[in-house]
């Protein structure tokens, strides 16, 4: 083994805090229900991306969703109206749904679970994703997750202890199109045998225009914030550990292990109208075998968007981006393609790989590397914050958690 891979390893053993036997589940037995049957899918977190996620279940696999839960009501009405539209229209295997398992409140999920689901979509503000799989799985239940996992370091330790418990029992897979895409797949594979050559430098950039507000930006109630979770730096993680983690995961992906210390900075100047959350980051990560990452991110800009992961190796550079152009340059060349259609190609990607890995009781367990790019995002937020050199064993010792109190 590499030292990049020991590091890794290192890592994995060292940030689980439980572990679980691996054990052959016949694929009749999950959850008692023969195998053609019907999976049964309750939704956590009825907003944007739970709206976007819920309707793939029917439409492109032999699932129902059954259960809903939100801490608004008007969300859960809206998702509820949306997956009955679909089932009009004659969308394979439709929903099951009627009001006895709408649930709202922020413990909303609770109920869901006790609600007869086999399996739960958690979509709600990645705050809460912790404390929701672990109820999930001490539950026996199989959790699909949005990315990022958590918003700390002790979010990431319960994901990877949550994870732990499913291996060999439940499917427990986070949402990242990129791993799914065949393109990213591919040149991910090549640069591990050595396209590229020996990996020295990259870039890895997140330019995006901003988001919609979904309440009034001088509303400060908590039922304003958690409707506009995405600006605020706790219910979020800050921009780069909710939205960032997209490049960061396949920076980690190619270079195969995580960063070992990382400088930032950044700030709020050009979005101040609403929430706590800054608009832009600069970072620089130093990985294992003297490999620099230079990291940037914007979610304000106009006139110009792009995701994007760029390393430069002794023989060649991969040049890929997220909704656009893969390729590999250089001695070895590899034209590639287009990802143009990742966002919903890969999420319905891993919705049916989700759904299968259940039926045949192949069960899929994507939480360790859900975690340590995650803590990658965190490792960078940390390090902008305090201006200075933050190494990610002194971010795992610090433990730092962050608290919010919402009533509603």
């Amino acid at each position: 083994m590499g030292r990049k891979n020991i590091r890794r390893g290192e890592f994995l053993k060292a940030a689980a805090t439980a572990t679980a036997g691996l054990m052959i589940v016949k694929p009749e037995s999950v959850r008692g229900t023969p195998a053609n049957s019907a999976l049964r899918v309750g939704i956590i977190g009825c907003g944007g991306r739970g709206r976007f996620i819920a309707r793939f279940f029917p439409e492109h696999t032999n699932a129902k969703i059954v259960a809903l839960a939100d801490p608004f009501k008007n969300r859960v009405d809206d998702l509820k109206k949306d997956l009955e539209a679909n089932k009009k229209e004659g969308i394979r295997a439709g929903t099951a749904l009627d009001d006895a398992h709408c649930f709202v409140g922020l413990d909303a999920y609770k109920p869901l679970i006790e609600s007869g689901v086999d399996a739960v979509a958690i979509e709600s503000p990645p705050y809460f994703h912790p404390e929701q799989a672990a109820a999930a799985v001490a539950a026996g239940k199989h959790v699909f997750m949005a990315k990022p996992v958590a918003v700390d370091v002790p979010g990431c330790r319960s994901i990877l202890a949550s994870s732990e418990k499913a291996k060999g029992r439940l499917s427990f897979l986070v949402d990242f199109q990129t791993r799914s895409s065949p393109i990213f797949i591919e040149a991910a594979k090549r640069v591990h045998e050595g396209a590229i050559g020996e990996p020295v430098s990259g870039q890895v950039f997140y330019q995006a225009a901003r988001l919609g507000v979904k309440a009034a930006p001088k509303d400060k109630s908590d039922a304003a914030r958690l409707l506009n979770w995405v600006f605020d730096k706790i219910l979020s993680g800050d921009i780069l550990v909710e939205q960032n983690i997209h490049v960061l995961d396949v920076s980690n992906w190619y270079l195969q292990s995580h960063p070992i210390k990382a400088y930032g900075t950044g700030g709020r100047k050009a979005r101040t109208d609403v929430g706590d959350c800054w608009d832009h980051f600069i970072v620089i990560y130093w990985y294992p075998n003297d490999v620099r990452m230079d990291f940037s991110s914007g979610q304000y800009l106009k006139g110009f968007g792009d995701l994007c992961i760029r390393l430069y190796g002794t023989l060649g550079t991969v040049d890929s981006h997220y909704g656009g152009d893969v390729r590999i340059t250089g001695t070895n060349e590899w034209p590639g393609g287009s990802t143009k259609e990742i966002y919903q190609e890969g999420a319905i990607t891993n919705v049916k790989a989700f759904v299968e890995s259940i039926t045949t009781g192949k069960f899929i367990n994507t939480g360790a590397p859900g975690a340590e790019s995650t803590l990658t995002s965190v490792l960078g937020r940390i390090a902008a914050y305090r201006g200075a050199v933050v190494t990610w064993d002194e971010m795992m010792k610090e433990n730092a958690k962050l608290e919010t109190q919402l009533k509603l």
